[in-house]
């Protein structure tokens, strides 16, 4: 299946390289500027160091570092330099690329964006970060769900970012729309290390889905991510993984998207993207194909309401140095101060 982490590709396969970027200090523009040059270099890097791989993937916070810094001189949009940079990279390197930018947003707090880039220079993907690791960071909720593409070679791809893969709904949504591979890219430093390795073999389990990650690796003088880039097959099984905790190095791994079709066709036990939605089909035609889940029915009813609701202690970001919001989900800076 791996190929040597890619070097014997089979004909069928999909390289993959996971870049644990030494985490970065931005606070100015000339910053920002010196950031997007080192991400291109490793975009160059990446093509030299495997003739295979199909797609490099850069982790959440690789331009702007930790600092949770919301100064728009530094917020990035889909049409800026930095963008313009990357895609000009992809395209002379002949490669697919992910990306993460911190989005200017004029109509509340930044969004926590990343973007797909295909090896012509198109931007094929662009998702905002559903679920910000609160109460630490101060993003917008992501707006437009989760986008599903076709990647290189034909598999379908999707990306979340960070804190949305412990949400296993988050998984279950990509498989649904039909992702074969996922991309999770994140920040994440070691308190969170085990969470992150069983969270990743669990969502490519319980979806039959390849599951690519990786996180911002080294210190900032502050803070210090881990890296661990990590490839799981369809079957939950590790199939590459960066423990070195080494800046700059590139995880790769091939994955087999038709692998994954075939399991998701022809596995009976355990096929739970299947089976989710036709319980006990041995026992009535078709399956049970009801939502018999409450916090399904009360979330969309605007409902939802844990039984410890009341005694929940941390509801917003002050606790981390933000002020309490006034504005709903929904209202623009300008209707929440008419």
């Amino acid at each position: 299946m791996n190929g040597l982490g890619g070097l014997n590709k089979s004909e069928h396969g999909v390289g993959i390289g996971l870049v644990q970027l030494q985490l970065p200090v931005t606070v100015t523009r000339e910053d920002l500027a010196r950031q997007t040059k080192v991400i291109v270099d490793l975009v160059g890097k990446a093509r030299r160091n495997q003739a295979g791989m199909d797609l490099v993937v850069f982790p959440e916070y690789a331009l702007h570092g930790l600092s949770m810094d919301i100064n728009p001189e530094i917020m990035c949009s889909l049409d800026g330099p930095e963008v313009a940079a990357f895609t000009n990279s992809c395209r002379e390197n002949r490669i697919w690329g992910c990306f993460s930018i911190m989005e200017f947003n004029p109509d509340g707090m930044p969004y926590n964006s990343g973007i797909v880039i295909d090896d012509r220079g198109e931007l094929k993907l662009h998702y905002r970060k559903m679920h910000p690791w609160v109460p630490v960071e101060p993003w917008e909720p992501g707006n437009f769900g989760i986008p599903v593409i076709e990647g290189p070679k034909g598999a379908k791809l999707a990306l979340i970012i960070c804190h949305d893969g412990m949400f296993p709904e988050m998984a279950r949504e990509c498989a649904y729309k039909g992702a074969e591979i996922m991309i999770r890219t994140a920040g994440y430093t070691a308190p969170i290390r085990d969470s992150w390795k069983f969270t990743n073999q669990s969502n490519a389990f319980c979806n039959l889905m390849v599951t690519a990650s990786v996180c911002m690796c080294g210190s900032d003088g502050t803070f210090d991510s881990m890296g661990e880039g990590m490839i799981c097959n369809f079957d939950g099984t590790i199939i590459a993984h960066g423990t070195s905790g080494r800046p700059n190095e590139i995880i790769t791994a091939e994955v087999r998207p038709d692998l994954v079709r075939e399991a998701r066709r022809s596995w009976g036990v355990e096929n739970n993207i299947y089976q989710f939605g036709h319980r006990g089909y041995v026992a009535v035609a078709g399956g049970a194909g009801d939502a018999p889940y409450s916090y399904m029915h009360d979330l969309i009813a605007g409902r939802y309401r844990l039984p410890w609701e009341d005694e929940v202690k941390v509801v917003d970001g002050t606790s981390c140095g933000f002020d309490k919001p006034a504005r709903r989900y929904g209202e623009t800076f300008k209707l929440a101060g008419e």
